[in-house]
This record gives structure tokens, sequence and C-alpha cells, in this order.
């Protein structure tokens, strides 16, 4: 069937198309780099006629200008992971944030636990058969159109085909608003020497073969810059990124010892800059999933040698990790790294990895602490911890006791907080005075 004619009778303007969006409705926006700014732009005029508008997503890259204090009341956020740009509204009480497993997300989408009543998307144009892909996002934006009331489509030009699982047919879609402009970039986080320092402890955790896992962030971009002497290395993750390309285009990156979907790069969704987009652009070496696949962690585990990298906030001296929050507000979300430190645990060889600083606010802060701020979220438990890596030596934490592990942590921490980790660590009955490292 010739799809064309059909799709074109709905292409609209974005002022006409959200004029769909009522009142304590729910609306979606595609995530990431994805995000159809048009459409939210229009979005965020139609405010003062509005109220009680729930904006769901995770991170995006755009000015989210609907969490300003001028609209609150008409409308409000709930982040499922938050970016920079909602980080205020929710300290500040505007917004709302809900912790859950990216792999969970679908989930709550498909079951109506939470439904949608509009879902804005960016797409490509619609092929002769009537399909498009949705670009640099898969993650859970096929299943919020899937079970939304209404779907508006921006059709950006600039878009780049993505292969694997990542079409979405006409049929679906009530209006279209045709743009070309360029896409929302993840620019590259800037790495420090402390970065690089964990970054060279991490790369000799990983050996070749590896099938890797790079959330997002500093520590988990410069790893990929040690790895150019490591041979047959794969990609299973929810996210690709701008390092990826140069491991591919020197044949580090191969997926040639991959246990599952040899050959292939697996991911939910890129984030990068337009080098990125480029790179993916009609590339088939990308297999593209909703994260409910790629964040599975029973299908992670069938990755043999699975090395997942996730950063934290901060860790207490039992293990417990909190990588979402500062104390009680929310700073950005669990995402993939429950999912992942999980698979790779049940990964053949595989390698579970906690990455952080040992220190935060130059060096006056330690980020391994007795135990973790008043009202901070544990997004990562104490038995799920293998490794923790900081630029002061690696530890494994699996299966050891309480002293042990508060010992190890410990020698991890900056020289300038093991006194008084210590002293804490005596008080409490996690180490004697006998046996700690720094007398106290």
């Amino acid at each position: 069937m010739h799809w064309s004619g059909d799709w074109r009778a709905r292409i609209t303007t974005a002022d006409r198309a959200l004029r769909v969006v009522r009142s304590g409705q729910r609306v979606y926006v595609h995530n990431g780099c994805a995000e159809p700014l048009v459409l939210v732009e229009a979005l965020t005029r139609r405010g003062r006629e509005l109220e009680d508008v729930e904006v769901l997503h995770t991170a995006t890259m755009g000015a989210a200008d609907y969490t300003r204090p001028e609209f609150e009341g008409h409308f409000r956020h709930n982040s499922l992971f938050s970016g920079e740009n909602v980080r205020a509204a929710l300290r500040d009480g505007r917004a709302d944030y809900t912790p859950v497993f990216l792999s969970e997300l679908e989930g709550l989408f498909r079951s109506g636990a939470v439904p949608i009543d509009v879902c804005l998307l960016q797409c490509t144009a619609p092929d002769r058969c009537g399909y498009m892909t949705l670009g640099p996002s898969i993650d859970y934006s096929l299943a919020a159109a899937e079970r939304a009331h209404h779907v508006i489509v921006e059709i950006n030009d600039q878009a780049p085909h993505t292969t694997g699982e990542s079409l979405l047919h006409v049929s679906r879609v009530d209006a279209f608003v045709e743009t070309s402009h360029p896409l929302a970039e993840y620019p590259r986080p800037e790495i420090s020497g402390v970065h690089r320092e964990i970054a060279r402890r991490i790369a000799g955790l990983i050996p070749d073969g590896a099938t890797l896992q790079t959330g997002i962030g500093a520590i988990p971009q410069a790893v990929l810059e040690f790895l150019h002497d490591h041979k047959d290395l794969g990609v299973h993750s929810e996210l690709v990124s701008d390092g990826v390309m140069d491991l591919i285009e020197s044949g580090v990156i191969n997926g040639e010892r991959k246990t599952l979907h040899r050959h292939k790069v697996v991911a939910g969704f890129a984030l990068g800059t337009r080098r990125l987009f480029q790179f993916i652009d009609h590339n088939s070496l990308f297999d593209f999933h909703p994260t409910a696949y790629t964040n599975d962690p029973f299908v992670i585990a069938q990755n043999d040698r699975m090395v997942a990298i996730n950063a934290a906030i901060e860790i207490d001296l039992t293990g417990q990790v909190c990588s979402d929050s500062m104390g009680p507000t929310p700073y950005s979300g669990i995402g993939g790294q429950v999912d992942f430190i999980r698979g790779a645990a049940r990964s053949k060889g595989g390698v579970p990895i906690i990455a952080l600083p040992s220190t935060a606010k130059g060096g006056t802060v330690s980020r391994i602490v007795p135990t973790l701020q008043p009202g901070a979220g544990v997004v990562t438990s104490r038995g799920d911890v293998h490794y923790v890596v900081t630029e002061h030596g690696v530890a494994d934490l699996h299966g050891k006791t309480l002293r042990q592990r508060a010992d190890a942590l410990i020698r991890l921490a900056a020289p300038a907080f093991r006194e008084e980790l210590t002293a804490y660590a005596i008080e409490s009955k996690l180490l004697s005075r006998e046996t700690a490292l720094v007398p106290a």
C-alpha cells in the first residue's frame, strides 16, 4: 500500500496540533537528543490556557521552559530521570520525580498504571510503506506511542534513520508537523585528571572480548579513551555516546566475541553530538531496541564477560550506593544502573563496577561517607555491589563482611578523610582499633 497521501493529509502546524492537549492530561515527551523541540515550544506557548498538565519524560536536552516558575499550576513535570534543565524545578518542589528502573518503564505504560493522553515524538519521514524511525531514541517511546490516546509526530529531516526495533507506522499518528533543525545535542562531558585515573583503573578490569555498558557522565566516557589497546570488544548498553565511534573505527569494538547479537552494537538510545547522529544514520552495525529489552538483566546476562560501568554520587561504608539524589533532592534517576549491575553480576566472567571520585567540591567533601545523607536514595543495594573504583584504588565488596567493606572503602577514600571515616567505623563497631587502617 502507498501511504504518502494518507499521512500528508494530517500535516499541520505545531500550534494547531497541540490544541488536542487539555487541562488535567498527561503529555509524554520523546527523550534525550530526540526531543521534538518545535512541539515542546508549541506546548509551552499554550501554558496560560491550561491547568494541571503533567509533562512526563526522562532526561531531555532542550530548555524545558514549562518548568519555569511562571508556569506553576499550568504544567507540572514528572521526571523519570532528570537532566540539568529540570533540576531547579525539582529542587524548588515544582516538579515530581518517579524512581523506576529503565527496564520497567515500558511496563508502566503498557499496563495502564501510567496512562498517557498525548505523546510527542520526533521521527524521520515515512518510507514508501508508511514506516518512520524514532531516530536516536527508541528507549520507551515506542510503548508510549502505542498506548497514548493521541500521537503527534515532528518529522525532522535532520533526524538519523536508525536500524533495529525502531519503527513506528503512520497509521498510529494523529498529526504530523514537518520541521528541519539540528537535533538537541549532549556535549562530551569535561574529563579531569581524576576521571582519567579512575578510568585507567577500570580499564585494567576489562578483559579482551568483553561486552561493555557505559552509563552517562565523565568517568564512563573517560574509560573509552583507555581501551584502544584492547581487542574484540562489544557493546550492549542502554545508551551509546560519541566515545564509541573512535573504538569502532579503530576496530577495537567489533563484536567478534559477543555471545548475544554478535557483531552488533546494541543500545536503547544515542546520546551525543551531531557527529554521532551522522554516524548512526542508516548504519546497520547498530541494533536499537526498547530499553525493556536492552536493560532486561536476564538479557544482559547472556553476554559473556559483560562489563557494567556506572557512576555514583556517594557510597557509605557498608556499600550502599546513592546515585540519584543529593540528600532528599532528586538529581538524576535510577536509570539503568541496577539493571546492568545485576545483569553483569550474572554474566559468565561479568564485571559490575561502581565508579566515583573520592571527593567533591574541590576536595572539601568526601564521597565515601559514614552514612548516606538524610533522605538520600539507595539506588544500588550493598548486596548488589561488586567492584568500587576511585582514583585511589579498586575494591571488590561482593561476599565481604561489613568489617571488610569498611576497611576496603576507607582505603579508597581521599587520605584527608580516612581518619574521620575510621573513627566512625570504630565507634559503630564496623572496625576495631587494632585492625583499623588509620589509628583513631
